[in-house]
């Protein structure tokens, strides 16, 4: 087995698929900075979840925002919903694990809020549960998938915004995301900082 290969495999394979998704995904994401912007400036919040590598995903988003991206500013409004264990294990006790996230959703979320909704599927039960949630709190949701967009594609409303990475392979999707999430928080910094992007 020649690992300098597969190395080098991936990382072609890697710049390759983002060069492929920046064409695709520029236009939702510039839109999903703009709305996320705009709930910061009115007072709102965003809230983050997924699971697995998305969960990490959601809680690296809410820490740029909360602490700081790449300028000195104050922190920002942001929720991870993966974070509490004793929320999460008493709601998937006393409930199901499907609703680990829109219990917190329906608690914590209010109108005009956003939820950035992480799935490399699109078929986490729980996030789409979240994605209702939202919708019920009058709440936008910004969906962050791939390989077609899954459930979550039937579960968007309206302005709602898709950022579907345009690949099967969960770590090319889970590469792309991080790509996005660095966008959407750059995109916020310039946006509120008034700083020519």
């Amino acid at each position: 087995m020649d690992l300098i290969a597969r190395i080098h495999h991936h990382f072609s394979e890697s710049v390759q698929m983002k060069l492929d998704a920046m064409e695709v995904l520029a236009e939702p994401i510039a839109l999903a900075g703009e709305r996320m912007a705009q709930c910061l400036l009115s007072d709102g919040k965003i809230l983050s979840c997924g699971n697995g590598g998305s969960a990490a995903d959601a809680q690296h988003f809410s820490s740029e925002l909360l602490n700081r991206f790449e300028m000195e500013r104050p922190g920002l409004a942001a929720m991870a919903l993966t974070t509490d264990s004793s929320t999460l294990t008493s709601i998937a006790n006393d409930y199901d694990f499907e609703r680990i996230f829109s219990k917190q959703v329906l608690a914590l979320g209010q109108p005009g809020d956003v939820l950035l909704a992480i799935s490399t599927s699109g078929n986490s039960k729980n996030v789409i549960s979240a994605m209702n949630a939202a919708h019920e709190r009058e709440m936008t949701v910004i969906a962050l998938t791939g390989k077609q967009g899954g459930g979550m594609t039937d579960a968007m409303g309206e302005g709602d915004i898709l950022i579907c990475a345009p690949c099967d392979k969960t770590a090319r999707i889970q590469e792309i995301h991080l790509l996005a999430i660095h966008c959407l928080c750059d995109a916020i910094d310039c946006l509120l900082l008034g700083v020519e992007p």
